[in-house]
């Protein structure tokens, strides 16, 4: 399998995933879903204590009591993290003023290089409702762990580095 049809296949997976999670929160948010698969909470996550693009702490329990959308990824991802990060911007602006019922959080993986001023001019390019949360490597691995994501630092032969990560997008309605 070459590169472009490994690319072509993310891209692919990742906008149907999109589509999935567009037709839950839609579901979500309109009350159409039965209300006691919606109170189910997810076998993932837990606590954390972070800091968002404008440099304010930001918990789990700021979250609570509205259906969470969680992203992790990077800055410097070069096609998953910025395809997905459209295709959340999308729903959140296809559900017009019912998108200020939901949480739509960013959490990097790489805090080494994704500062909040970072992550605030990368957001700046997607809908204002995504907060982007970062933190000491401490504080998110323990996220990251919490949530079942995966990621490494992969080191580059031209110097420097990328990361390896889960691709993934997790819808939770914290209660």
């Amino acid at each position: 399998m070459t590169a472009r049809h490994i690319r072509i296949l993310l891209m692919t997976a990742a906008f149907a995933a999109g589509l999935v999670l567009c037709f839950g929160i839609v579901l979500i948010v309109t009350g159409r879903l039965s209300t006691p698969v919606a109170q189910q909470v997810a076998a993932i996550g837990g606590p954390f204590k972070l800091t968002d693009q404008n440099g304010k702490v930001v918990t789990d329990q700021d979250l609570k009591g509205r259906p969470t959308l969680v992203f992790f990824g990077f800055t410097n991802c070069p096609d998953v993290c910025p395809t997905a990060l459209f295709e959340m911007s999308e729903i959140l602006r296809a559900l017009g003023p019912e998108a200020d019922r939901i949480n739509a959080v960013f959490i990097t993986i790489d805090p080494e290089r994704d500062t909040p001023a970072v992550i605030k001019d990368y957001l700046s390019s997607f809908d204002p409702h995504l907060v982007g949360l970062t933190g000491d490597p401490a504080a998110i691995a323990a996220v990251a762990k919490a949530y079942r994501v995966y990621s490494k630092k992969v080191p580059l032969d031209q110097g420097g580095y990328t990361m390896d990560d889960t691709a993934a997008a997790d819808l939770r309605r914290y209660l």
